[in-house]
Protein backbone atom coordinates (compact mmCIF):
# COMPACT_ATOMS: atom_id res chain seq x y z
CA UNK A 1 0.00 0.00 0.00
CA UNK A 2 1.17 3.25 -0.58
CA UNK A 3 2.19 5.70 2.22
CA UNK A 4 1.60 9.47 2.96
CA UNK A 5 4.52 11.34 4.86
CA UNK A 6 2.86 13.88 6.61
CA UNK A 7 3.93 17.00 8.81
CA UNK A 8 1.62 17.49 11.96
CA UNK A 9 1.78 19.58 14.00
CA UNK A 10 2.54 18.56 17.82
CA UNK A 11 2.79 21.54 19.96
CA UNK A 12 2.60 25.51 19.42
CA UNK A 13 5.73 27.34 18.85
CA UNK A 14 7.21 29.85 21.08
CA UNK A 15 9.82 32.12 19.18
CA UNK A 16 11.27 30.03 16.35
CA UNK A 17 10.49 26.71 15.13
CA UNK A 18 12.25 24.24 17.15
CA UNK A 19 12.73 20.07 17.22
CA UNK A 20 9.47 18.95 18.54
CA UNK A 21 7.06 21.53 17.64
CA UNK A 22 6.16 19.15 14.22
CA UNK A 23 6.59 15.68 13.82
CA UNK A 24 7.11 13.74 10.58
CA UNK A 25 4.67 10.71 10.42
CA UNK A 26 3.55 8.41 7.63
CA UNK A 27 0.35 6.68 7.53
CA UNK A 28 -1.68 5.17 4.35
CA UNK A 29 -2.49 7.36 1.55
CA UNK A 30 -6.79 7.72 2.09
CA UNK A 31 -8.59 6.58 -0.78
CA UNK A 32 -10.90 9.32 -2.38
CA UNK A 33 -14.61 9.04 -2.39
CA UNK A 34 -17.11 10.38 -4.90
CA UNK A 35 -16.20 13.44 -6.69
CA UNK A 36 -12.80 13.43 -5.02
CA UNK A 37 -9.93 13.35 -6.73
CA UNK A 38 -6.40 12.06 -4.88
CA UNK A 39 -3.28 14.52 -6.27
CA UNK A 40 0.36 13.95 -5.73
CA UNK A 41 1.87 16.53 -4.67
CA UNK A 42 4.93 18.08 -6.48
CA UNK A 43 5.76 21.33 -4.75
CA UNK A 44 5.29 23.02 -1.61
CA UNK A 45 5.10 26.66 -0.87
CA UNK A 46 6.81 27.82 2.07
CA UNK A 47 5.56 31.02 3.07
CA UNK A 48 5.59 33.45 6.41
CA UNK A 49 1.85 32.74 7.24
CA UNK A 50 2.57 29.33 7.87
CA UNK A 51 4.33 30.53 11.30
CA UNK A 52 1.01 32.45 11.93
CA UNK A 53 -0.79 29.42 11.21
CA UNK A 54 1.05 27.72 13.70
CA UNK A 55 -0.02 30.48 16.71
CA UNK A 56 -2.98 30.16 18.29
CA UNK A 57 -3.78 33.90 17.76
CA UNK A 58 -6.24 36.46 15.97
CA UNK A 59 -6.30 35.33 12.72
CA UNK A 60 -7.58 35.44 9.47
CA UNK A 61 -8.15 31.69 9.51
CA UNK A 62 -8.34 29.39 12.21
CA UNK A 63 -4.67 27.78 13.59
CA UNK A 64 -4.01 24.73 12.68
CA UNK A 65 -5.44 22.46 15.34
CA UNK A 66 -2.98 20.63 17.41
CA UNK A 67 -2.36 16.91 16.08
CA UNK A 68 -3.54 17.88 12.33
CA UNK A 69 -1.87 17.75 9.31
CA UNK A 70 0.04 21.07 8.88
CA UNK A 71 -1.57 23.50 6.42
CA UNK A 72 -0.08 24.72 3.07
CA UNK A 73 -0.41 25.37 -0.32
CA UNK A 74 0.60 22.65 -3.18
CA UNK A 75 0.60 21.68 -6.75
CA UNK A 76 0.54 18.47 -8.49
CA UNK A 77 -0.47 15.59 -10.39
CA UNK A 78 -3.93 13.64 -10.69
CA UNK A 79 -3.36 10.34 -9.82
CA UNK A 80 -6.44 8.93 -8.99
CA UNK A 81 -10.25 10.94 -9.82
CA UNK A 82 -13.91 10.54 -9.11
CA UNK A 83 -14.62 13.70 -10.74
CA UNK A 84 -15.50 14.35 -14.24
CA UNK A 85 -14.01 17.44 -14.80
CA UNK A 86 -10.08 16.10 -13.89
CA UNK A 87 -8.13 13.34 -15.11
CA UNK A 88 -5.44 11.23 -14.43
CA UNK A 89 -2.41 13.04 -15.04
CA UNK A 90 -3.49 16.76 -14.70
CA UNK A 91 -1.66 19.03 -12.91
CA UNK A 92 -3.98 21.00 -10.45
CA UNK A 93 -3.74 23.32 -7.73
CA UNK A 94 -5.47 21.05 -4.59
CA UNK A 95 -7.16 23.89 -2.60
CA UNK A 96 -4.80 23.59 0.34
CA UNK A 97 -2.96 20.47 -0.24
CA UNK A 98 -0.85 20.67 3.17
CA UNK A 99 2.79 19.40 4.15
CA UNK A 100 2.27 15.73 2.84
CA UNK A 101 2.51 13.60 -0.03
CA UNK A 102 -0.92 12.79 -1.47
CA UNK A 103 -3.70 14.99 -0.75
CA UNK A 104 -7.94 14.39 -1.01
CA UNK A 105 -9.51 17.65 -2.88
CA UNK A 106 -12.66 18.66 -4.26
CA UNK A 107 -13.75 21.16 -7.06
CA UNK A 108 -16.08 22.38 -4.32
CA UNK A 109 -15.81 24.11 -0.85
CA UNK A 110 -13.67 26.48 0.44
CA UNK A 111 -10.18 25.79 -1.03
CA UNK A 112 -11.73 24.16 -4.38
CA UNK A 113 -9.09 22.38 -6.20
CA UNK A 114 -8.47 23.54 -9.69
CA UNK A 115 -6.72 22.93 -13.09
CA UNK A 116 -3.62 24.82 -13.53
CA UNK A 117 -4.56 27.15 -16.81
CA UNK A 118 -2.50 26.12 -19.59
CA UNK A 119 0.49 28.59 -20.55
CA UNK A 120 3.20 27.48 -23.02
CA UNK A 121 6.88 27.18 -22.12
CA UNK A 122 6.39 28.11 -18.30
CA UNK A 123 8.27 25.97 -15.97
CA UNK A 124 5.96 24.58 -13.26
CA UNK A 125 7.21 26.60 -10.42
CA UNK A 126 6.08 29.70 -12.04
CA UNK A 127 1.87 28.62 -10.82
CA UNK A 128 3.62 28.46 -7.30
CA UNK A 129 5.27 31.77 -7.63
CA UNK A 130 4.33 34.71 -10.33
CA UNK A 131 1.15 32.68 -11.24
CA UNK A 132 0.33 31.61 -7.88
CA UNK A 133 -0.61 32.97 -4.40
CA UNK A 134 2.21 35.44 -4.07
CA UNK A 135 2.08 36.73 -7.25
CA UNK A 136 -1.91 37.27 -6.81
CA UNK A 137 -1.01 39.16 -3.88
CA UNK A 138 1.49 41.55 -5.66
CA UNK A 139 -1.09 42.07 -8.39
CA UNK A 140 -4.13 43.00 -6.11
CA UNK A 141 -2.20 44.59 -3.10
CA UNK A 142 -0.36 46.88 -5.48
CA UNK A 143 -3.63 47.89 -8.17
CA UNK A 144 -6.51 47.61 -5.95
CA UNK A 145 -4.82 48.64 -2.40
CA UNK A 146 -1.89 50.93 -3.76
CA UNK A 147 -3.25 52.19 -6.75
CA UNK A 148 -0.18 53.64 -8.10
CA UNK A 149 -0.30 56.42 -10.63
CA UNK A 150 2.35 56.79 -13.08
CA UNK A 151 5.50 58.85 -12.36
CA UNK A 152 4.49 57.84 -8.73
CA UNK A 153 7.07 56.45 -6.19
CA UNK A 154 6.61 52.60 -4.91
CA UNK A 155 8.70 51.84 -1.99
CA UNK A 156 8.39 47.82 -1.61
CA UNK A 157 10.05 45.73 1.63
CA UNK A 158 11.42 42.55 1.47
CA UNK A 159 12.10 43.29 -2.56
CA UNK A 160 13.56 40.22 -3.07
CA UNK A 161 11.44 37.76 -1.28
CA UNK A 162 8.20 35.70 -3.27
CA UNK A 163 5.94 39.05 -3.36
CA UNK A 164 8.28 41.90 -3.71
CA UNK A 165 9.85 40.47 -6.57
CA UNK A 166 6.80 41.04 -8.42
CA UNK A 167 5.33 44.22 -6.66
CA UNK A 168 7.93 46.35 -8.19
CA UNK A 169 8.07 44.44 -11.77
CA UNK A 170 4.24 45.50 -12.35
CA UNK A 171 5.22 49.03 -10.69
CA UNK A 172 7.67 49.60 -13.48
CA UNK A 173 5.06 48.09 -16.06
CA UNK A 174 3.20 50.85 -14.48
CA UNK A 175 5.48 53.79 -14.96
CA UNK A 176 6.44 54.24 -11.30
CA UNK A 177 9.45 54.85 -10.08
CA UNK A 178 10.42 51.47 -8.05
CA UNK A 179 12.32 51.48 -4.72
CA UNK A 180 12.87 48.33 -2.81
CA UNK A 181 14.32 47.37 0.66
CA UNK A 182 16.00 43.85 0.84
CA UNK A 183 18.68 41.89 2.99
CA UNK A 184 22.18 41.88 1.33
CA UNK A 185 24.22 43.55 -1.54
CA UNK A 186 23.55 40.45 -3.47
CA UNK A 187 19.41 40.76 -3.49
CA UNK A 188 19.45 44.43 -4.18
CA UNK A 189 21.84 43.65 -6.87
CA UNK A 190 19.32 41.51 -8.40
CA UNK A 191 16.14 43.64 -8.01
CA UNK A 192 17.85 46.40 -9.55
CA UNK A 193 20.32 44.63 -12.32
CA UNK A 194 17.57 41.75 -13.09
CA UNK A 195 14.30 42.72 -12.44
CA UNK A 196 14.77 46.55 -13.16
CA UNK A 197 14.28 48.44 -10.09
CA UNK A 198 15.20 52.26 -9.93
CA UNK A 199 17.26 51.19 -6.76
CA UNK A 200 17.10 48.92 -3.80
CA UNK A 201 18.64 49.55 0.25
CA UNK A 202 20.39 47.24 2.28
CA UNK A 203 18.62 47.63 5.15
CA UNK A 204 21.92 45.46 6.84
CA UNK A 205 24.00 47.91 6.26
CA UNK A 206 22.38 51.28 5.60
CA UNK A 207 20.32 54.07 7.36
CA UNK A 208 17.10 52.83 6.11
CA UNK A 209 15.58 56.79 6.75
CA UNK A 210 18.64 58.24 4.90
CA UNK A 211 18.49 56.13 2.29
CA UNK A 212 15.20 56.17 1.62
CA UNK A 213 15.20 60.04 1.53
CA UNK A 214 18.22 59.90 -1.48
CA UNK A 215 16.55 57.61 -3.67
CA UNK A 216 12.92 58.71 -2.89
CA UNK A 217 13.38 62.66 -3.61
CA UNK A 218 9.90 63.17 -4.33
CA UNK A 219 8.71 61.23 -1.08
CA UNK A 220 6.88 57.88 -1.41
CA UNK A 221 3.04 57.73 -2.65
CA UNK A 222 2.92 53.45 -1.90
CA UNK A 223 4.91 51.68 0.60
CA UNK A 224 4.13 47.61 -0.32
CA UNK A 225 4.74 46.71 3.59
CA UNK A 226 5.81 43.28 4.09
CA UNK A 227 8.14 43.84 7.02
CA UNK A 228 7.04 46.09 10.17
CA UNK A 229 9.07 47.63 12.37
CA UNK A 230 11.83 49.54 12.17
CA UNK A 231 11.72 50.04 8.34
CA UNK A 232 7.84 50.19 8.08
CA UNK A 233 8.57 53.40 10.30
CA UNK A 234 11.34 54.36 8.28
CA UNK A 235 8.91 54.12 5.56
CA UNK A 236 6.56 56.34 7.29
CA UNK A 237 8.59 58.92 7.85
CA UNK A 238 9.36 59.76 4.33
CA UNK A 239 5.73 59.23 2.83
CA UNK A 240 3.83 62.26 1.21
CA UNK A 241 0.60 63.68 1.99
CA UNK A 242 -2.01 60.79 1.61
CA UNK A 243 -0.05 57.97 0.74
CA UNK A 244 -1.40 55.18 0.91
CA UNK A 245 -0.14 51.62 2.25
CA UNK A 246 -1.18 48.11 1.08
CA UNK A 247 -0.28 46.55 4.59
CA UNK A 248 0.98 42.62 3.00
CA UNK A 249 2.61 40.99 5.94
CA UNK A 250 4.66 41.74 9.39
CA UNK A 251 7.34 39.11 8.80
CA UNK A 252 9.65 41.42 11.23
CA UNK A 253 6.97 40.07 13.97
CA UNK A 254 5.99 36.78 13.57
CA UNK A 255 8.39 35.43 15.68
CA UNK A 256 8.52 37.23 18.69
CA UNK A 257 7.73 35.91 22.23
CA UNK A 258 6.73 39.26 23.25
CA UNK A 259 4.04 41.94 22.63
CA UNK A 260 5.41 44.06 19.56
CA UNK A 261 4.48 47.53 19.23
CA UNK A 262 2.70 49.41 16.75
CA UNK A 263 4.36 51.78 14.34
CA UNK A 264 6.42 54.38 16.25
CA UNK A 265 5.50 57.05 13.57
CA UNK A 266 2.07 56.47 14.03
CA UNK A 267 1.09 60.32 14.80
CA UNK A 268 2.12 60.65 10.86
CA UNK A 269 -0.76 58.37 9.84
CA UNK A 270 -2.94 61.70 11.09
CA UNK A 271 -0.71 63.99 9.74
CA UNK A 272 0.07 63.04 6.53
CA UNK A 273 -3.55 61.61 6.02
CA UNK A 274 -2.46 57.93 5.11
CA UNK A 275 -4.36 55.14 4.09
CA UNK A 276 -3.30 51.94 5.57
CA UNK A 277 -4.66 49.24 4.30
CA UNK A 278 -4.54 45.36 5.79
CA UNK A 279 -5.41 42.97 3.42
CA UNK A 280 -4.72 38.71 2.55
CA UNK A 281 -5.10 37.59 -0.81
CA UNK A 282 -8.35 35.68 -0.34
CA UNK A 283 -10.19 38.70 -0.37
CA UNK A 284 -10.07 38.51 -4.11
CA UNK A 285 -10.10 35.15 -4.75
CA UNK A 286 -13.81 36.43 -7.20
CA UNK A 287 -11.10 38.45 -8.55
CA UNK A 288 -8.37 35.36 -10.05
CA UNK A 289 -9.68 35.61 -13.93
CA UNK A 290 -8.30 39.10 -13.82
CA UNK A 291 -5.24 38.45 -12.40
CA UNK A 292 -4.06 35.44 -14.88
CA UNK A 293 -5.47 37.71 -17.88
CA UNK A 294 -3.03 40.24 -16.64
CA UNK A 295 -0.07 38.47 -15.48
CA UNK A 296 0.08 35.66 -18.02
CA UNK A 297 1.21 37.28 -20.94
CA UNK A 298 3.67 39.33 -18.42
CA UNK A 299 5.32 36.17 -17.22
CA UNK A 300 5.03 34.48 -21.20
CA UNK A 301 6.82 37.55 -22.53
CA UNK A 302 9.19 37.87 -20.13
CA UNK A 303 8.38 41.55 -18.62
CA UNK A 304 7.26 39.95 -14.85
CA UNK A 305 10.47 37.49 -14.31
CA UNK A 306 10.91 35.52 -10.94
CA UNK A 307 13.31 33.89 -9.27
CA UNK A 308 12.35 30.50 -7.29
CA UNK A 309 14.60 28.84 -4.30
CA UNK A 310 13.77 24.91 -4.45
CA UNK A 311 14.33 22.67 -1.54
CA UNK A 312 15.04 18.99 -2.13
CA UNK A 313 12.48 16.79 -0.11
CA UNK A 314 9.59 16.71 2.47
CA UNK A 315 11.43 15.93 5.33
CA UNK A 316 13.29 19.30 5.15
CA UNK A 317 10.45 21.49 5.09
CA UNK A 318 10.34 22.38 8.53
CA UNK A 319 13.89 23.30 8.47
CA UNK A 320 13.43 25.38 5.33
CA UNK A 321 10.62 27.51 6.96
CA UNK A 322 13.79 29.02 8.90
CA UNK A 323 15.27 30.50 5.77
CA UNK A 324 12.40 33.00 4.96
CA UNK A 325 12.93 34.92 8.81
CA UNK A 326 16.91 34.77 7.99
CA UNK A 327 16.71 36.18 5.13
CA UNK A 328 18.37 32.92 3.59
CA UNK A 329 16.17 32.84 -0.20
CA UNK A 330 15.80 34.98 -2.47
CA UNK A 331 12.47 34.84 -4.21
CA UNK A 332 9.96 32.15 -4.01
CA UNK A 333 10.93 29.53 -1.58
CA UNK A 334 9.60 25.93 -2.25
CA UNK A 335 10.06 22.26 -1.43
CA UNK A 336 9.75 19.88 -3.91
CA UNK A 337 7.91 16.91 -2.42
CA UNK A 338 8.43 14.50 -6.03
CA UNK A 339 9.08 14.71 -9.41
CA UNK A 340 6.95 16.39 -12.06
CA UNK A 341 5.04 13.94 -14.41
CA UNK A 342 7.06 12.63 -17.67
Amino acid sequence: MTQNRQWRLRRRPVGDISAGDLELVTEPVSVPGPGEILVRNVYLSLDPTNRIWMSDQEQYMPPVRIGDVMRGGTIGVVEVSNHPDFAVGDYVRPGIGGWQDYSIARSDGPFPARKLPAIAGLPLTSFMSALGSTGATAYFGLLKIGQPKAGETIVVSAAAGAVGQVVGQIGKILGCRVVGIAGSADKCRYVVDELGFDACIDYRTEDVAAALKKHCPNGIDVDFENVGGTIMDAVIANMNFKGRIALCGLISQYNAKDAVPGPYNFPLILMKRLKVEGFIVLDFAAQTGEFIAAMGPWVASGQVKDRVTVVEGLENAVQSLGLLFSGGNTGKLLVRIGAEKQ
